[in-house]
């Protein structure tokens, strides 16, 4: 009975140690064994809101080989953006982050925004511009707010300081026939978020005129930029109420 009970007991150990052994394996193929994924490339940021095409354009996406052991559920590899190019942040994607599709989702998805608080005082009014793709506007940003009537009439300046209080998704069509102070560039590569900004309620009814009288544009400024008011025409106009 004794040598039966041994027998089973060192079958068992040499089972135990068969079992270990191909886990040993397993792990050692998956350290040393890797899949190309697309990750966030060093020293860069996706922001929430950020298309898939805009991130590569821009160079804030690679191809990055990880362990297979590492590859995360619903990773995402470079034949799998191309289908889905159009698709944006959810959320803020830091440097080697690996792309994952649950993150990214179409225009009117819920994005999660970093936001500034509401200042006592103030009104936060929704908005949008006609925004280069990729653009640095962010909560914080300072903006100067521009006027243009028609063909015939100089834009003027109608607000020459506001805050971003928060920004969100591509809400609208991308744009065909209109550019923005923020870059001058080609109009083909608009698109409209959606941005609360800070204003009085005297600079909302401003930007509400302002709508029903011509097209609104914005400029990125910080403390150091000389933004000059209009002192005639249509925006002196409008804020003398006229």
């Amino acid at each position: 009975m004794l040598l039966v009970v041994a027998a089973v007991i060192a079958a068992l150990g040499v089972g135990l140690v068969f079992v270990f052994a191909r886990g040993a394996e397993t792990r050692a193929a998956e350290k040393y064994q890797t899949t190309d994924v697309v990750t966030v490339a060093a020293g860069k940021t996706v922001l929430p809101g950020e298309s898939i095409k805009s991130a590569l354009d821009t160079g804030k996406l690679v191809q990055t080989a990880v362990p297979k052991g590492q590859v995360l559920e619903n990773s995402l590899t470079e034949s799998d953006l191309k289908d889905i190019d159009d698709k944006v942040a959810l959320t803020t994607l830091y440097s080697g982050e690996q792309l994952l599709s649950t993150k990214f989702g179409g225009v009117g998805d819920p994005v999660e925004v970093a936001s500034l608080p509401l200042p006592k005082g103030m009104i936060a009014k929704p908005e949008q511009f006609d925004l280069p793709v990729g653009s640095f506007i962010e909560p914080g940003s300072q903006l100067a707010v521009f006027l243009t009537v028609d063909a015939n009439t100089p834009t003027c300046v109608l607000i020459d300081r506001v805050t971003v209080l928060s920004k969100g998704a591509q809400t609208g069509a991308v744009s065909t026939d209109q550019t923005t102070s923020t870059d001058g560039g080609d109009a083909s590569a608009t698109a409209a978020p959606a941005l609360h900004l800070a204003v009085t309620q005297q600079q909302f009814q401003w930007l509400q005129d302002g709508r029903e009288r011509g097209k609104l544009s914005v400029a990125l400024i910080n403390s150091e930029s000389q933004v000059e008011l209009a002192k005639t025409g249509p925006c002196a106009a409008i804020r003398d109420g006229r």
